[in-house]
């Protein structure tokens, strides 16, 4: 007989409350800030442009351009990229609002195309079926961490003359085919909140091999001012204070204190990268063949470090629904999140005229998954409770057996 759930009277697997994600700040990360606190430059400084040398070199990129947040690189991406009024873009509908708002942004309109009912990514046949006269970029999603399908993606714009933008914000350390995340499409954006895999509270980023596109990416998020006399329009009338602004841009900079962050934070990628690859190890082992569960595939170009573990129930299999089934895991003392709900499911996309069934697919998978906890200060014995958790209530709630 299966143990009875927590949220039924039972016992839970643990006792203190373990969530899906948590930030790993230690004194090396306390250090490199109070150092900058304590420095000549807040913000505007030295610092920034050393986290942007380290970070083009971790990516393998030629350029990168540190932001504000996630957000705030998708916005830089697509007014660098000339994305504006009347023109489309495509992207998944399994993401953070943020991937389809930045084309809302400059004017242009979301295209969703559907995802792969196996990698949940972002699926090619369907961007290449939702390609009209009016498209201008796609917008494609390393959902998980789990690289897109570069190749065929990057194939699909050269045919059609499309940007290529790579949302990577779950994707950090990740590589494609031997190609860091940050060197692969037009230009590659990142996110850096807590829950991601090293953070700076928040804080963002977009890598580029195009030197043109991160001149464009500064002036996009530095207020389109520039203090280099070589890029002024006329030769310079004034003094050494003179500046100009040649552009509409955003006040999207990342302070020093943030940069100092992160540059520790980026030292320590590979020991997180690791560590979550172990873990997700443990989980691919536990659940591979455990009933009411289903797995996210991998396609084997993908090196992935995993921002995120999703589990699918099999709902075929179990008594309860998806919400029984996470408030259930919340009473064993794990809690769970569900990532994501389609985006244009949100009442400002309704309100757009967007309709449920656009992607059957990525809304059959949302139905069915939630994410469990996955981030490198777990010990063991956390990923052996959330494993005995998953266990616990499949048991209970299998069709065979209640």
């Amino acid at each position: 007989m299966a143990d009875k759930p927590a949220i039924l009277g039972g016992t839970p697997v643990r006792e203190n409350k373990i969530y899906y994600g948590h930030q790993w700040i230690d004194d090396d990360d306390v250090a490199a800030v109070a150092e900058v606190l304590k420095s000549d430059y807040l913000t505007c400084g030295p610092t920034v442009t050393a986290l942007e040398q380290e970070l083009a070199r971790v990516t393998g990129a030629k350029c990168a351009v540190a932001v504000s947040n996630g957000t705030a690189a998708l916005h830089c991406a697509m007014i660098a990229g000339g994305i504006g009024e009347g023109d489309e873009v495509i992207t998944t509908p399994l993401t953070f609002a943020a991937s389809a708002n930045c084309a809302i942004y400059v004017g242009a309109k979301p295209v969703f195309a559907d995802v792969n009912p196996e990698t949940y990514n972002i699926d090619p046949d369907s961007i290449e079926a939702h390609i009209t006269d009016k498209t201008r970029a796609v917008v494609a999603v390393d959902y998980t961490g789990q690289a897109v399908e570069h190749d065929r993606i990057r194939e699909i714009c050269d045919k059609h003359g499309l940007l290529y933008v790579t949302d990577a914000a779950h994707a950090i350390g990740t590589v494609y085919d031997g190609r860091p995340e940050g060197s692969i499409a037009d230009m590659t954006t990142f996110s850096f909140h807590p829950v991601k895999t090293i953070t700076s509270g928040e804080g963002g980023a977009i890598t580029t091999n195009d030197p043109e596109l991160a001149r464009k990416l500064r002036f996009a998020s530095q207020h389109g001012i520039t203090k280099d006399p070589a890029q002024f329009e006329e030769p310079n009338p004034e003094g050494g204070w003179y500046y100009e602004m040649q552009e509409l841009g955003f006040n999207y900079r990342l302070t020093d204190f943030q940069s100092a962050m992160l540059l520790s934070q980026l030292k320590k990628l590979p020991a997180f990268s690791n560590r979550r690859k172990e873990i997700v190890k443990r989980y691919d082992e536990a659940f591979a063949d455990m009933p009411g569960i289903i797995v996210q595939r991998e396609i084997p170009e993908s090196d992935t470090t995993r921002h995120l573990y999703i589990i699918q129930l099999d709902l075929d299999k179990l008594t309860c629904t998806r919400a029984e089934f996470f408030n259930a895991m919340s009473a064993e003392n794990v809690q769970c999140q569900v990532h994501y709900v389609p985006v244009y499911y949100f009442p400002f996309y309704a309100r757009l005229g967007y309709e449920h069934g656009l992607c059957p697919n990525a809304e059959r998978i949302y139905e069915h998954i939630m994410s469990i906890p996955l981030y490198p200060m777990m010990t063991d014995r956390d990923a052996e409770d959330v494993i005995a958790a998953v266990r616990k209530l499949t048991e209970w709630y299998a069709k065979t057996s209640n």
